[in-house]
């Protein structure tokens, strides 16, 4: 325990730096799922299919496949088109934003679903109503869409959630200095790599734990009428 406490800030660093990859790649991937979401459930045929092909293909690529696609790939791409264009010479992405961006790609597909279970699950004859009534979109989703959508996609949310904050991990294989990262160079030069690892775990298992019941409460809040009833 004196070796994890004489190496405390740094971990206190990297876990700064994974909750904020996780907040920040929730937030994307709340809006991509939105999108994906709507996409599927979308009248036109090519735009269904769009989305169809955007989760099939998260589903099928192994996240630290897609992890290093897009932070190795993504600058050798973005430097080529440099190159021909003559815009700019070698782009170098950054770790964080390279993280950020793939696992809001990849959570954004996961919310897809979980968004487009939930908007079929209310009735549809509430639309109806709202639209009889003379609501425009805007104002059916926010007033009618959006809270009952909430309630039904927590429980799949709060596992996304949780899932998403255990892969942030995978972001130490590219070189950002996250949780893992700092942990495993302290335990690797002090020789007491186990030692690290269970400091690692125990941080994560609180960052889940207060999530978890953090979004309890949000799911309480929002099925506070349905209980009522």
């Amino acid at each position: 325990m004196d070796v994890i406490f004489e190496y405390k800030q740094i971990l206190i660093e990297g876990t700064l730096v994974t909750i904020s990859l996780a907040v920040l790649s929730l937030l994307l991937s709340i809006v991509l799922g939105l999108i994906g979401a709507f996409a599927k459930l979308s009248s036109s045929r090519g735009v269904r299919r769009a989305g169809n092909i955007y989760t099939l293909f998260v589903r099928s690529v192994p996240d630290l496949v897609l992890m290093m696609l897009i932070f190795f790939g993504g600058q050798t791409l973005l430097s080529q088109i440099g190159g021909l264009t003559g815009l700019w010479d070698y782009i170098e992405i950054n770790q964080f934003v390279a993280g950020v961006l793939t696992l809001g790609f990849i959570f954004g597909a996961y919310m897809s679903e979980t968004f487009r279970g939930a908007i079929l699950a209310i009735p549809r004859g509430q639309i109806e109503a709202a639209m009889a009534v003379g609501m425009k979109p805007g104002q059916i989703f926010r007033i009618v869409t959006w809270p009952q959508m909430v309630r039904f996609a927590l429980p799949s949310f709060t596992n996304n959630w949780l899932v998403l904050v255990k892969s942030t991990a995978l972001v130490s294989v590219i070189g950002l200095h996250d949780l893992v990262w700092n942990a495993f160079s302290a335990g690797r030069s002090t020789h007491q790599l186990f030692s690290f690892m269970i400091a690692v775990m125990v941080i994560y298992l609180v960052i889940t734990g207060l999530s978890d019941l953090i979004l309890r409460r949000v799911d309480r809040k929002y099925a506070a009428g349905v209980r009522k009833a």
